[in-house]
């Protein structure tokens, strides 16, 4: 999350000064998941025009971290190369194949987070059996986290995401599904990319 004074002018001006909406332009090609207003929405004159102003320019940002190039320049994590690269690939093969979401079953939120430094095209639905966990990921670009209570079993997690997929509208008959998904019982196990078609 990047704060503080994003948009710090806004609290008595309409408009925010150059520097500021190159800030937070900036913060979005660095990388940032969230971008958070305070004063200017607290207690300045303009909090509706303020909000606007972020979300106008963090999804001009977001636009155009793909036609620049911003992406490509990720550095692989080296703590884990596998889990890396089942994330690595998970992207790619959602925007190849036009995928309505990404499904990542996760312990830790290690996976999800992994995906979403990615910016794929498409959400992240991480489902995770720890309710720590999903609130920890709420927080990160393009994951919804789904709180699983269910059998441990792969099968049984895929047939969960599926249906809150549907029921949640990110997918619908016809649609792709990339699944990552490990070991279970093991946290950072992630080493497989599965495709279901709906």
């Amino acid at each position: 999350i990047t704060a503080t004074q994003m948009l710090a002018s806004m609290e008595l001006n309409p408009k925010p000064t150059r520097a500021e909406a190159s800030d937070v332009a900036n913060a979005i090609l660095d990388g940032t998941s969230a971008v958070m207003l305070s004063g200017e929405t607290a207690v300045g004159k303009y909090p509706v025009q303020a909000v606007k102003m972020l979300d106008t320019i963090a999804l001009r940002a977001e636009a155009s971290l793909h036609e620049y190039g911003y992406l490509q320049k990720i550095k692989p994590n080296p703590a884990n190369v596998v889990t890396e690269a089942v994330g690595q690939a998970s992207v790619s093969m959602a925007k190849n194949l036009k995928a309505a979401a990404i499904v990542s079953l996760t312990e830790s939120g290690f996976t999800s987070r992994l995906v979403s430094k990615h910016r794929p095209d498409c959400p992240i639905l991480a489902i995770t059996s720890t309710e720590l966990v999903a609130r920890k990921l709420s927080m990160n670009w393009g994951v919804i986290p789904l709180f699983y209570q269910g059998e441990r079993s792969d099968d049984a997690r895929i047939e969960f995401a599926i249906a809150a997929s549907r029921q949640l509208g990110y997918a619908d008959s016809g649609d792709t599904l990339i699944i990552t998904a490990g070991h279970a019982q093991l946290a950072g196990g992630t080493d497989m990319v599965r495709v279901i078609t709906l």
